[in-house]
């Protein structure tokens, strides 16, 4: 019985610490203007590769948050690089 629960936890573990490793945006982390540009910097040069701009507008923050997520990884964004993309989408729209 105690043979079966330290497997079932190493299991858990093990599964656990398999999963990606990437941080998830969920809220606002930078406010500066250095990094606020530096997220539309990025969101210029990353996104344009392969469709044109969206209107910031268009996500209110929630939404915003889902399209980053799917598209943060097409795009090879690191997590600072998502982040700072998040921030600065988020501290120009105006939903």
């Amino acid at each position: 019985m105690k043979k079966s629960i330290v497997i079932t936890i190493f299991s858990a573990a093990f599964i656990v610490s398999c999963g990606p490793k990437s941080t998830a945006v969920t809220v606002p982390k930078f406010s500066s203007a250095e990094n606020l540009a530096q997220g539309k910097t990025v969101f210029e040069n990353s996104c344009n590769r392969c469709h044109k701009l969206p209107d910031p507008a268009k996500h209110d923050d929630q939404g915003w948050i889902k399209t980053l997520s799917r598209m943060a990884p097409k795009a090879k964004l690191t997590d600072e690089q998502h982040q700072m993309v998040y921030d600065y989408l988020i501290s120009v729209n105006k939903k």
